[in-house]
């Protein structure tokens, strides 16, 4: 027998069994094989991707779903084509397509709808799994067949994608490329969805594309976005639109917040709430919330993430949320965790991962040093034995009601705030300390070298630190109105300046916390990063001069990896010019002129209630910090 031959019998011995098992298609099977054993694969996901020319695995399925005509096929075919035409593998199941091959013994009784979406999901899986993204546009009106076909994805570890094609049921019979809402308003069609079938919408899609005044490409972008943010493709834009935060909303918030009241919950410290304002708000992108520990060793070891297109982006420091042994035990097994601040809810933690907190590793990575007089490294050392580390959705913004939670502003926010301002470069500045002239002389400079180099509205980013700091530092409140003074007496220019606070807890890790600060401005659309004098560092614990060297912040920045977006401008030193009576950039060459009114000096003066010489600080800028140290003496002086 020939191999034609041999394939001819396989064929109609196959023909013959589904006809006499199946008889018109609307028979459920009258037998099941139950001698069946899957068999594993030998090539990994990894290695098929390889094949595929990707460094990354990208599998999955989006599945679309929506009325006839409301424009799932025409959204997927367009998709396809733009994964293709960027390299990556993609494949659209089509539902008049597939009942004209797989499935065209099967009709349109509930029964035939099941098998049908069954078998889709069936081969939808297949090309997942075989690092496809597979797009599949079916009406699909059952929420039961939908979950069946999530399930059968989820099971094997695949992403699954609902989209839902949201067209008023009017605008697809306007369409009716088919006639075929004509036809069932005749009464030719029986069970037609939407007219004699009803329609179950999705009640927490993935996504909800609204296609009503909007191109097919438009609504495409939508779905484009959405597989970026998952990372299952790369981010082929540029990130102008930018960055994904963790809060959740509608249907979906209403359910999370019930579904918290039922969960086992872990009580937050005001420094984990801090942590998690920075995760939710996008600052640590692309962090989908605290980190696993996969991704947490990467980031200590390699300063790090590597994304799913192999590109790697900054992130130095580790987001992680320590808990002790008590509670993880009280919690373990949980599939979801309630995160809960003063006793409300603010978050749920998603399929949480424990693993240990090894502190003295973390902090000798993180900080270089394990010393508990180190106040950071102090509050690792009193923080729980274990991380834990999940996918975040988060209630609502995070407000402190101080008075301030207006310049609290998003990434995503100043990236508008500047689109308004029409800016063509963002240079930001970020500080811990009051400002004085030479703050602001640095930063005139940088804005007058950016307009020589051609750029029409250059903006500045004055963006102190918010978050936690150490018992002796500047209070944030203090330290805003005195940024307010310096703005309003026009030593920085407020028409080209934004002034916001980085929700950021401090860690005084050198320059390991200095690529943190410069990343997460990146994050909010800054360009140019001006890198002070040991911007992260504090006095040795152990008493023996300064615990980093203050000018490697600097030299890091320029070779740190995942930072290319961002062009770091070095620090000038400036110092009280007393031949000119202001502050100037020092030089060298007349150093007998210049006076470096320290720290120290600065805080003496202003307790003594003295003035610093004219030119160092503007007056009412003085005049708020001088209030402030004094009443620091008023304290202790009553103590």
């Amino acid at each position: 027998m020939s191999l034609q031959q041999r394939n001819q019998h396989v064929v109609e011995a196959y023909e013959k069994f589904n006809i006499s098992q199946w008889g018109k298609g609307t028979d459920k099977c009258a037998q099941v094989a139950t001698n069946v054993v899957e068999q594993k694969h030998q090539v990994s996901r990894a290695k098929r991707s390889k094949a595929l020319g990707s460094r990354a695995f990208r599998g999955s399925t989006v599945w679309f779903t929506g009325l006839s005509g409301a424009g799932k096929t025409s959204i997927a075919f367009a998709l396809e084509a733009y994964l293709v035409s960027k390299g990556i593998p993609a494949y659209g199941l089509d539902g008049d397509n597939i009942r004209t091959g797989l499935n065209k013994n099967l009709g349109f009784s509930k029964e035939d709808r099941e098998e049908n979406i069954r078998r889709v999901a069936e081969v939808a899986k297949l090309f997942a799994d075989s690092g496809v993204v597979c797009l599949c546009s079916f009406v699909s009106p059952f929420a039961e067949d939908r979950e069946v076909a999530r399930r059968t994805h989820t099971d094997s570890d695949l992403p699954f994608f609902e989209v839902f094609i949201d067209t008023p049921l009017e605008v697809c019979e306007q369409r009716d490329t088919k006639g075929l809402y004509k036809k069932a308003r005749d009464g030719q069609i029986k069970g037609f969805t939407g007219i004699t079938q009803e329609y179950e919408r999705p009640e927490a899609p993935e996504l909800v594309v609204r296609t009503v005044g909007r191109s097919i490409e438009e609504s495409t972008m939508d779905v484009i976005r959405m597989l970026e943010l998952q990372d299952i493709i790369p981010h082929f834009e540029n990130k102008t639109g930018g960055v994904e935060e963790l809060f959740i909303y509608g249907n979906r918030l209403t359910s999370a917040i019930e579904e918290a009241g039922r969960l086992p919950q872990i009580e937050l410290s005001t420094l984990d709430l801090q942590w998690v304002q920075v995760l939710s708000e996008g600052w640590a992108y692309p962090l989908k919330g605290f980190m696993r520990e996969h991704e947490y060793l990467q980031a200590l070891h390699s300063n790090c993430l590597t994304l799913p297109d192999g590109s790697i982006i900054n992130q130095s420091v580790p987001v992680v949320l320590p808990v002790h042994t008590e509670v993880k035990e009280r919690v373990a097994g949980a599939s979801a965790l309630a995160l809960v601040y003063n006793g409300r809810p603010v978050a749920v933690l998603r399929s949480p991962e424990f693993y240990p907190h090894r502190k003295e590793e973390r902090c000798c990575r993180q900080f270089g040093i394990y010393n508990t007089d180190h106040p950071y490294i102090k509050m690792i050392s009193e923080s729980g034995d274990w991380l834990v580390g999940g996918k975040l959705e988060v209630f609502e913004r995070i407000r402190w009601n101080d008075s301030l939670d207006s310049y609290r502003m998003t990434p995503n926010e100043l990236r508008q705030k500047f689109k308004e301002l029409n800016a063509d470069a963002v240079f930001a500045f970020q500080l811990r300390n009051p400002i004085h002239n030479g703050h602001a002389l640095l930063m005139q400079d940088t804005h007058r070298q950016l307009v020589e180099r051609g750029f029409k509205k250059p903006v500045l980013l004055l963006h102190p630190l918010g978050g936690w700091t150490k018992d002796d530092d500047v209070p944030l409140d203090v330290r805003m109105n005195q940024h307010k003074a310096v703005l309003n007496e026009g030593v920085l220019d407020p028409n080209a300046t934004i002034l916001a606070i980085f929700p950021s807890p401090m860690m005084y890790a050198g320059p390991t916390e200095v690529q943190w600060h410069a990343k997460c401005r990146m994050s909010a659309g800054a360009n140019h990063y001006i890198v002070g004098r040991d911007p992260a560092g504090l006095p040795h614990p152990a008493g023996d001069g300064d615990l980093y060297d203050p000018r490697h912040g600097a030299i890091v920045l320029k070779m740190a990896p995942g930072l290319n977006e961002l062009e770091i401008i070095p620090f000038r030193v400036a110092a009280y010019d007393t031949s000119v009576g202001k502050m100037a950039f020092f030089d060298p060459t007349r150093k007998e002129d210049f006076d470096f009114i320290s720290g120290t000096r600065m805080r003496g003066l202003a307790k003594a209630g003295k003035e610093p010489p004219k030119g160092f600080m503007a007056p009412s800028a003085w005049k708020v910090l001088a209030e402030y140290y004094q009443s620091l003496k008023s304290k202790m002086d009553t103590n």
